[in-house]
């Protein structure tokens, strides 16, 4: 059974400040005992880019030298495109300046299913390494989705994966990361911030089995709702 845990915020400025400090928090922690490597993943979304752009902006930012970082889901578009969730996060990962190969960026200079297969070779690949997904930032779509997974056939396909690749209801293609892999995730975090995000979040506090973000996180013992008042409701 997942635990839900609701942290609300007085404004959208408080919650977007108080993930600036966590992220700021995760980046910069020790290595594990055991030599265990840390792990952080990014999503998508406008939320969290105040936190990005803020903790970028930051003269010294502290980090953990064996990071890695990696995306909840990536729209299937050029890496320097606008759409894309890589060069949103672009602030954080310069501050950051980790080899590239600490980076694991949806390689979307593949063809689609390619680009799936590999970032899920990749994540398999940190994990049988030792590494630990510690705080993993998840959107909450006002339709309820989250990373990239829409819909019950998204789920379906996903299943015993750890990426998968979905065609968007907006028409636009995208690699995402399954439930399996987020049942990886130490510290889940949805981030909701606006009106339009009300219904998704109460359906998500009553833990309505029919929404996707709810049993996208089904796997997680626990998992935690950052939500602005105007999301509150």
């Amino acid at each position: 059974m997942t635990e839900l845990l609701t942290r609300r915020f007085a404004s959208r400025l408080s919650l977007e400040s108080a993930l600036e400090e966590r992220l700021a928090r995760a980046v910069s922690a020790p290595v594990a005992a055991g030599g265990v490597p840390p792990a952080i993943m990014l999503s998508g979304g406008t939320t969290p880019l105040p936190a990005y752009q803020a903790l970028g902006a930051r003269a010294h930012l502290e980090r953990s030298d064996r990071l890695t970082i990696l995306f909840s889901d990536e729209r299937y578009v050029p890496a320097d495109s606008p759409a894309s969730n890589y060069l949103k996060a672009q602030p954080l990962l310069a501050a950051l300046a980790l080899p590239s190969a600490a980076v694991l960026r949806v390689r979307t200079e593949l063809p689609l299913e390619d680009a799936a297969r590999d970032y899920e070779a990749r994540l398999g690949a940190l994990l049988r390494d030792g590494g630990r997904i510690g705080l993993g930032l998840l959107g909450l779509g006002a339709d309820g989705h989250t990373a990239s997974l829409f819909g019950a056939a998204d789920l379906e396909r996903a299943r015993g994966r750890l990426a998968v690749a979905v065609q968007r209801p907006d028409g636009m293609a995208a690699v995402s990361v399954s439930p399996d892999l987020l049942g990886q995730v130490a510290q889940p975090v949805f981030l909701a911030a606006g009106a339009d995000k009300r219904d998704a979040v109460e359906r998500l506090l009553a833990g309505d089995p029919t929404l996707t973000a709810w049993r996208a996180v089904a796997g997680c013992p626990r998992v935690e709702l950052w939500v602005d008042e105007a999301a509150a409701g």
